[in-house]
């Protein structure tokens, strides 16, 4: 069945109105008829079966039938990014999404190769993702900011498992156990790493845990979505599927 985040109250009864990108979607491009039924979701209210009251030259309507599920949330984990070029950067926020982070913030690390992210696109992606694998929320994106600026203000109570490609951290499936569970943030560099002063800050932090994720070189984008997969088997929602 269809699958739509919406940002509005969902009650039973309600009435509203979707975007005209999602009303193409359901019509033309689903070709979902009067009184087609489909799931909407918007990540405060559960999950809720609605159905296509009305479709007009400018767009459509849906009405809010019944809760088919109630609001759930992912791990509290969110996912630290280096920019890199565009088609990797997708990919790895789609990756995230389908991986169950709450936020993705894209950095600008000493060695970022690209200076620039299309925030509105990246979110759209994220939605998209979240639609299409089951969750009940969808990540936030945060602009991009310095790695400097985040750290500087880092606290103790969000652990930062640090991906470390130096050849000198325990691996993860036993780093990760030994750190505990908790609120977390995964933390990935750019293709060409982290400068030496950048990684004498991270291990500095009380919060850091440094890991290792094999023997090989891993691009950037790999490294995001091993790193996740690591966690979620060690920390999050993996351990009970």
């Amino acid at each position: 069945m269809i699958r739509l985040f919406v940002d509005v109250d969902l009650k039973a009864a309600a009435r509203f109105t979707p975007s005209p990108e999602q009303a193409h979607y359901l019509v033309r491009v689903m070709r979902l008829g009067l009184d087609g039924k489909l799931l909407v979701f918007n990540g405060r209210d559960g999950e809720w079966l609605a159905r296509l009251a009305e479709i007009s030259k400018r767009g459509c309507s849906l009405t809010v039938e019944s809760r088919v599920r109630p609001q759930a949330s992912c791990p509290d984990v969110e996912l630290i990014v280096a920019l890199v070029k565009r088609p990797r950067l997708e990919a790895i926020i789609e990756k995230a999404a389908e991986l169950g982070v709450r936020r993705v913030r894209l950095t600008v690390t000493e060695r970022t190769n690209a200076d620039r992210a299309n925030v509105a696109r990246l979110g759209a992606i994220a939605v998209e993702a979240a639609e299409q694998t089951g969750r009940l929320d969808a990540p936030i994106i945060v602009a991009p900011e310095p790695l400097a600026r985040i750290l500087a203000t880092w606290g103790a109570d969000r652990r930062l498992m640090f991906c470390d490609e130096a050849g000198d951290a325990p691996p993860a499936a036993v780093a990760l156990p030994a750190a505990g569970a908790g609120p977390w943030a995964v933390l990935v560099g750019p293709e060409g790493g982290f400068s030496d002063s950048e990684r004498g800050v991270i291990r500095a932090l009380s919060a850091a845990t440094p890991v290792s994720l094999g023997p090989r070189i891993l691009r950037a984008d790999t490294a995001a979505i091993a790193a996740l997969s690591l966690w979620q088997s060690a920390l999050g929602d993996w351990r009970g599927a």
